[in-house]
Formats: C-alpha cells, sequence, structure tokens
C-alpha cells in the first residue's frame, strides 16, 4: 500500500535526568501520532550527534500544555540532548484524511488552485506553513511570487479537495499585489 511522509512534530530540549524530550507539535492528533510504541521516522538536524533514523515512543504526557515524549532509544539527559532538533515523521496510507472534516494533510492542499471569491483564479497552493496561533498557506501568485495567507476561516472560507481549490478571500497584498505594484 503507497503512504505519505508527514511531519509530526520537532524535539526541543531535554525534560529532566531520564530521556524525556518537549516536542513542537506538528500534528492536530498527537494522541495518535505519539501513542506509546509507535514508531516515527527521525530526521537529525545537520551537524546532529545523532544516527538514529527511527525513534519508539516509550512514554507521552502533557505537562504545562508542553508535550514531553520518552523514546526507547533514549533513556537518559545526555541521549536526549543528542536527539534535539530531530524532526520526526509518521507514515501514513496515501488516502488518509483527518477525523475532523475542516482540517487538512499538507498532501492533500499542495497543488490546490487558489481563487478568490469571485472564482477567479489567482495562484496555487505550494505548502503548508505551521505557525503557534495558526497555519500559513505557502501560496504562488500566479506572476511567481510566493505569499503567505493565515489559514483561518475568515482568509480562507472554504477548501474543496475534490474540487481541487481553495478560496481565499483576497486582499490588495495579501495575494495579489497593491494596485501600485501591478
Amino acid at each position: 500500500m503507497e503512504s505519505i511522509d508527514v511531519v509530526v512534530g520537532r524535539i526541543g530540549k531535554p525534560h529532566g535526568v531520564r530521556g524525556e524530550v518537549t516536542v513542537d507539535v506538528r500534528t492536530d492528533e498527537p494522541e495518535l501520532r505519539f501513542a506509546t510504541g509507535t514508531a516515527l521516522r527521525a530526521e537529525a538536524p545537520r551537524g546532529s550527534a545523532s544516527r538514529l533514523e527511527r525513534l519508539t515512543v516509550r512514554s507521552s504526557r502533557w505537562h504545562q500544555g508542553v508535550l514531553l515524549l520518552g523514546f526507547e532509544e533514549v533513556s537518559d539527559r545526555n541521549g536526549a540532548e543528542a536527539v534535539r532538533g530531530t524532526v520526526l515523521h509518521a507514515d501514513l496510507p496515501a488516502d488518509a484524511t483527518p477525523e475532523d472534516p475542516d482540517e487538512f494533510y499538507e498532501h492533500q492542499l499542495v497543488g490546490l488552485a487558489v481563487v478568490d471569491e469571485s472564482g477567479e483564479r489567482i495562484g496555487t497552493v505550494a505548502g503548508l506553513v505551521p505557525g503557534a496561533a495558526q497555519d500559513l498557506l505557502r501560496v504562488t501568485a500566479l506572476d511567481g511570487r510566493e505569499t503567505l495567507v493565515p489559514f483561518v476561516a475568515a482568509l480562507v472560507p472554504e477548501v474543496d479537495v475534490v474540487a481541487r481549490r481553495v478560496v481565499v478571500a483576497d486582499r490588495p497584498g495579501l495575494v495579489s499585489p497593491f494596485p501600485d505594484e501591478a
């Protein structure tokens, strides 16, 4: 079965002395992606001391709003420090969709036509940038410029994966250039 690679988190600083780490969560389904026993692909940052390519979740808990993970392969603070900055990936079935109908995986969005509220094409979705407050749609405008659109209902009122389009409530400077730049 074909699968897709999805970034689900990035390892932050160590927590305690037993190998736990903080995680910058990049998924709306952390209870599923970081369940005990889950094996994740590990992509260490350049220059990292870690040679681990897979990490298996040993423990998962929330502490003051921060996800703490323990991994089978990391048993102490030194090991936790070595994996700092590692990006965690999960393999999902190619046809996977989030449980919430208002959520989308990046692979579902990339390549969708971006149209304004009148239906006129203004660009193409190039990617998704995870954010603390909200995610951002990376849009390549028709003139080749790359813009970032906050992925909120006020600015992105409709996503139709089947019709392969995203409606953006465009404003000058958002996707379309300011009138004096056109």
